[in-house]
């Protein structure tokens, strides 16, 4: 009967301490986790006369003014108006100039309350470099649309746990002369700024691990995400649907940072996987030994969520629009995945 007595009265202690622990906890993760689960913000889909700012948070753009006048005129062909940052073609060793000067541009977009979207003019290299010089406050107060993909991934990142829909698609340097090869995409990110449907009809894989799903979409650029982890940057995946993509990595390289992310808990609840380009993949020494379709399979293999691979959205010329942070509804089969976004 003591013995009895005194178990329970251990029980008692241990689950009052573990009330009191849980009720205590603060800090950058709380906060982030009560900012993830609230609806996200959608910034007013653009309307001619609106204003979009072209930036340069990352690599340099030498000898790239041609591309950055190309998007000046698609936009002014959408009765958009444009205007270029003042360091955009500002040069610092790697980068679009120091991280003072590329934050000052981003920032200026963000504060200007004539500015309906920012639109990165490149990737590269740097955007993390400046995140956490960045404040959101007046941004909260007038909403409007990131755009960009790759290295841009980290304020894509950043504005989803800020609580804000972005736009993952094509950049000013992805701009041909001719426009050969990116008609849908730029089609699609039109669609995506005027607030049009977006649904795509993937072409079919045997790799795909079949299924139906209804969630946000977030991601981006697998190394981005991996660059992100155990920051405050970093996914919250519980519920969402992940794309990924890539470029110029060894299979090792991809396994390794799959790997670390499965070990960080971002596909445990995970709803889904969506397998962008995988492009310009580096040839090791050692042979890798299988695809890389079937190299994310293997690493996944432990999850039930649906996996959909062939969508054009990365480093290709052919780099679709997608609504981060949106609901999807994602039906993945083997002849063919289809992904519609809810708007």
């Amino acid at each position: 009967m003591y013995f009895y007595s005194m178990s329970k009265i251990s029980l008692l202690v241990v689950l009052c301490c573990s009330f009191l622990f849980l009720g205590t906890q603060s800090g950058p993760q709380a906060e982030i986790a009560t900012i993830k689960t609230e609806k996200l913000i959608q910034p007013p889909y653009l309307k001619a006369g609106d204003t979009v700012a072209i930036v340069a948070p990352s690599g340099i753009l030498r000898n790239r003014q041609a591309e950055v006048q190309r998007a000046v005129k698609l936009l002014e062909s959408w009765g958009l108006h444009a205007i270029v940052g003042k360091h955009v073609f500002s040069q610092d060793n790697h980068f679009a100039g120091t991280d003072a000067q590329r934050c000052e541009d981003f920032q200026k977009a963000m504060d200007n309350p004539s500015v309906s979207a920012i639109w990165a003019a490149r990737g590269g290299y740097g955007t993390v470099r400046i995140l956490d010089k960045l404040d959101y406050t007046k941004l909260k107060k007038n909403p409007k649309w990131l755009i960009g993909y790759s290295d841009i991934t980290a304020l894509h990142n950043d504005f989803h746990n800020e609580g804000f829909e972005t736009i993952h698609a094509l950049m000013c340097t992805s701009l041909t002369a001719d426009g050969k090869g990116i008609e849908e995409a730029i089609a699609t990110f039109k669609k995506s700024l005027f607030g049009e449907p977006l649904s795509y009809t993937l072409k079919g894989s045997d790799y795909n691990k079949t299924g139906n799903v209804n969630a946000p979409i977030v991601g981006g650029n697998l190394t981005m995400l991996h660059t992100m982890l155990g920051s405050k940057s970093s996914l919250d995946t519980k519920g969402k649907i992940l794309f990924i993509e890539e470029i110029g990595e060894y299979k090792y390289h991809v396994d390794r940072m799959l790997q670390s992310l499965k070990r960080a808990g971002y596909f445990e609840n995970c709803a889904g996987v969506l397998v962008g380009d995988m492009t310009k993949m580096r040839k090791n020494t050692t042979s890798w030994g299988s695809s890389i379709e079937q190299l994310i399979l293997d690493a996944l293999s432990e999850y039930d969520f649906p996996i959909a691979f062939n969508m054009p959205a990365g480093h290709e010329d052919d780099n679709r629009a997608m609504i981060l942070g949106q609901k999807v509804a994602l039906v993945v089969g083997k002849e063919q995945t289809t992904l519609k976004f809810s708007k």
